[in-house]
């Protein structure tokens, strides 16, 4: 996939997951896709199950917004990494919403195809999530 195109996508893909539009997810997700996200024990798949965990995020950080802070593309592959930002507004993991704000990182790995993300292997800082609502003590 030529460089452009996957700037693109990854582009197109931000824009998804900071609005949850669902007819661009089912533009930038293949319906094949599969993702594994540290909050699920079985991979999630397609549109439906990105909407899923973005669903999951917005009922417990209605404003978060997600920047792209960089990327780097090997043929069909992204390593992107991303600063998460949101106001703790509602339960998280069973943690009742603090009103606090947070702003972690996340590395992730895309695999690409025909102009589609196929896949992801997600590693947001979940700890620091946790650490910024106050469920978990700061060192």
């Amino acid at each position: 996939m030529p460089s452009q195109s996957t700037e693109s996508v990854m582009n197109r893909f931000v824009e998804f997951i900071n609005t949850g539009n669902e007819d661009l997810a089912r533009e930038v997700i293949s319906p094949d896709a599969v993702f594994h996200a540290p909050s699920h024990p079985e991979p999630l798949r397609g549109p439906d199950g990105y909407l899923e965990v973005i669903g999951m995020m917005r009922s417990a950080f209605p404003d978060v917004q997600w920047t792209l802070e960089e990327t780097v593309t090997e043929g069909d592959t992204v390593a992107a990494r991303f600063t998460m930002r949101g106001t703790h507004d509602g339960e998280f993991f069973g943690i009742p919403a603090s009103g606090n704000k947070i702003s972690v990182q996340a590395m992730n790995f895309y695999y690409l195809a025909d102009g589609r993300i196929v896949g992801e292997r997600g590693q947001p800082d979940l700890l620091g999530v946790m650490q910024q609502i106050g469920a978990v003590p700061v060192p």
